[in-house]
């Protein structure tokens, strides 16, 4: 594992500051998945104390995004057929039931919001932004979704595996750019005109195949790639 290139942390809250600093560095693809992550390593680049890491990294692994075991290391989660069938499933039955609930509850200044975030996306996509930008857009779209949904149980299960999504999300458009930035724009467009439409059925299936998607290219790429 090589964490090179993580700033140093400043003191807002050491072991949160960790988590963030480590998942970003996840994001960026400056740790790989499958990586292992020493503590003592990290505490030397981060600036922090070995607890401090400790405990971001227990954070991390309450996000499902690290694994660690009694006398194991802990690792950056690998992105396995399994892992992604498991998330997008559970993704899949969340993103129905928020989408849903959010067409209810939804006011136009709310759907005027995933109106501009689209427009963003739109605009990031042809003007050339990075793999991570993109995932970064996408996912502030759905969490818009379930802020809308105004249920925070939901959201709070939205969360338990938000972080899993995006890293599944970035190997996703890494082994398939150009399949993902053709559909982006379109199937997020597609999400608003159901939600401010009346037929809440064919919303429901369109939130589910819209996850359905994702987990299908990136289970395809997957097989294809060399062992």
């Amino acid at each position: 594992m090589s964490a090179s290139m993580l700033p140093k942390a400043t003191r807002r809250g050491l072991a949160d500051e960790a988590a963030d600093l480590v998942r970003d560095a996840i994001f960026a693809g400056r740790i790989a998945p499958g990586a292992r992550l020493r503590e003592v390593n990290l505490a030397e680049e981060l600036g922090v104390s070995r607890g401090s890491v400790r405990d971001g990294l227990a954070q991390l692994e309450k996000e499902g995004l690290v694994r660690s075991g009694w006398h194991r290391s802990t690792t950056v989660i690998d992105v396995t057929p399994r892992d992604v069938q498991e998330v997008y499933e559970l993704r899949a039955a969340l993103d129905r039931l928020a989408a849903t609930t959010a067409r209810r509850a939804a006011t136009e200044a709310g759907l005027d919001a995933l109106d501009g975030l689209i427009a963003g996306m739109e605009e990031r996509a042809r003007d050339g932004a990075s793999d991570s930008e993109l995932a970064a857009a996408d996912l502030a779209f759905h969490d818009q979704i379930y802020h809308l949904a105004d249920n925070d149980r939901l959201t709070a299960a939205w969360h338990t595996i938000r972080s899993q999504i995006r890293l599944f999300h970035l190997c996703r458009i890494a082994d398939a750019a150009a399949d993902y930035r053709a559909r982006v724009v379109e199937e997020h467009r597609k999400i608003v005109d159901l939600l401010r439409g009346d037929d809440e059925p064919a919303l429901a299936r369109y939130a589910q195949e819209h996850v359905d998607i994702a987990r299908r290219v990136l289970l395809a790429t997957m097989e294809e790639a060399p062992s």
